[in-house]
């Protein structure tokens, strides 16, 4: 598609057409719910924390705090765009605006879709995992055939709640967020009441502490993961009131209370168990405790019956970021149809709960189809696929930061603000990512990195690299079939759009 002219940037897109989705049902409260599900707060810190502070010590806040930065300013991006073009393919469309409908389908199509599909297998797991030890079922927790099955009902269960309708799933999300945050925070506190191992100290957030660019880079590569979904929120743009607006309001808000609940978490953390291995070997330092630091440590901190708390608090994130996952997934390819980028059955839309009832089934059957294969294969290669999710992620957002600095490059001179907003921050947003995505390719190319290898090259790598390259096959396919988008760049929604009978 051909980039905008001055005269179409100037007076604006056309605004987004009628899908059939239910608008007004969402206000910037559920919003803000949304984008933090969708990020699984108690589950990231709780895998990422132990693993950072293994790579930095107790410059684990300094480097919570520099991956944010990244986020941040790609943050403003999504806003910048989401208020020009509010439509619920969001990066779709718009880096098909920006770049043209090629970049548009591989990395704002399918490399969203693709990271998703994996993430979602993962959170199914987890959560499936985490049920099954909470119900004292650990012979069945330790089973690989056993957690799959249970994890393949959960994603029948949260299909279920999706097809049903947006408001239903931000009811669902504003429990389940609620008890997330709760923990935590009573987490916090009770560690900070304790006679910790080490003082809290502001040191432990200077970034330019840290011992070398090598354990910097991997330390903020660490934290980019445990930012990730925010933008599954602006998904639901066209379902919110003043979409335009509140979206973009509620994706740099929602990052914002990340950035504050993970410092807090990890200050509590560092502060009562330090960063050695500890006494009993509760410490950070211990390498045998980083995959999941805060179960680790709520039983010392909170007692045996309150740890049980945090434990279903990780159990619900997982199940919690799943359901926004397969929200904003399925109105993903919604858009993708209904701008002719994807087959019609796609663009159908629920006469009565007004959901992408295709789109959601069949997300929802996809990952299950995907969890069974991998887990069939090796659960090596099932870890491996999660791991390879961070060069995807940063595919996207570095992409999607880029293109809102081109779309609007006619516009940077009319004011500072948007000279600020539009151009200088989301450019050091999109370069930093793309800095970070060629930092998490070499990194991955190391056989060592990772459970798998294939002819000396690591098993991450191969899957990260192969998603984009089989997308880039998949994109050489639908070139032939879907002809009016890949030569106009969009079609007319309404002539796509099917209400299911």
């Amino acid at each position: 598609m051909p980039n905008p002219t001055d005269a179409e940037a100037r007076t604006g897109p056309e605004p987004a057409p009628d899908k059939g989705l239910r608008s007004g049902s969402v206000g910037l409260l559920a919003s803000i719910t949304l984008g933090l599900s969708c990020v699984a707060p108690a589950y990231s810190i709780a895998v990422t924390l132990g693993f950072v502070t293994l790579t930095v010590g107790d410059l684990a806040p300094a480097a919570l705090l520099l991956g944010f930065v990244p986020i941040l300013l790609t943050a403003f991006a999504f806003r910048e765009l989401n208020r020009e073009m509010p439509d619920c393919g969001t990066t779709f469309v718009w880096t098909t605006r920006a770049f043209g409908p090629l970049t548009g389908w591989l990395t704002g199509g399918w490399v969203v879709q693709t990271a998703t599909l994996i993430a979602m297998t993962a959170l199914s797991q987890v959560g499936a995992t985490y049920l099954l030890q909470l119900l004292g079922l650990h012979s069945l927790a330790d089973s690989s055939t056993a957690v799959a099955i249970t994890a393949v009902a959960l994603l029948a269960a949260v299909t279920s709640i999706a097809y049903r309708g947006l408001q239903l799933a931000a009811s669902v999300q504003y429990v389940l967020l609620g008890l997330q945050l709760a923990a935590l925070l009573g987490f916090g506190a009770a560690a900070f009441a304790r006679h910790g191992a080490v003082t809290p100290s502001l040191a432990w957030l200077n970034p330019f502490a840290f011992d070398g660019s090598g354990p910097f880079a991997e330390a903020v590569m660490l934290c980019l993961f445990i930012y990730w979904g925010w933008d599954a929120l602006i998904t639901a743009n066209e379902e919110t009131r003043d979409g335009e607006r509140v979206a973009g309001q509620a994706a740099v808000i929602s990052t914002l209370v990340l950035l504050g609940t993970y410092l807090f978490t990890a200050f509590a953390a560092i502060s009562f168990a330090g960063t050695g291995t500890g006494t009993g070997g509760t410490g950070l330092g211990n390498p045998d405790n980083a995959a999941d630091i805060l179960s680790t440590l709520a039983p010392p901190v909170l007692g045996t019956a309150l740890a049980k708390v945090m434990q279903l608090a990780v159990c619900v994130s997982a199940v919690s970021a799943l359901l926004t996952s397969l929200v904003g997934s399925s109105r993903g390819t919604l858009s993708m149809a209904a701008h002719g980028a994807l087959p019609s059955a796609f663009a159908r839309v629920h006469p009565r709960h007004r959901t992408p009832g295709f789109g959601t089934v069949f997300i929802g059957a996809t990952a299950a189809c995907l969890l069974v294969v991998l887990t069939l294969v090796s659960t090596d290669f099932l870890g491996d696929a999660i791991l390879c999710i961070g060069l995807l992620i940063a595919c996207y957002y570095g992409t999607t930061a880029l293109a809102c600095v081109w779309y609007f490059r006619s516009r940077l001179r009319d004011s500072l603000r948007d000279l600020l907003l539009r151009g200088i921050l989301p450019l050091l947003g999109g370069l930093m990512m793309l800095a970070a995505f060629a930092r998490s390719a070499h990194d991955m190319y190391d056989p060592a990195y990772g459970s798998t290898s294939f002819h000396g090259i690591g098993g991450v790598f191969l899957l990260g690299a192969g998603s984009i390259v089989t997308g880039v096959l998949a994109l050489a396919v639908v070139r032939t079939r879907f002809h009016r988008f890949f030569r106009d760049g969009r079609t007319t929604v309404a002539e796509l759009t099917i209400i299911e009978d």
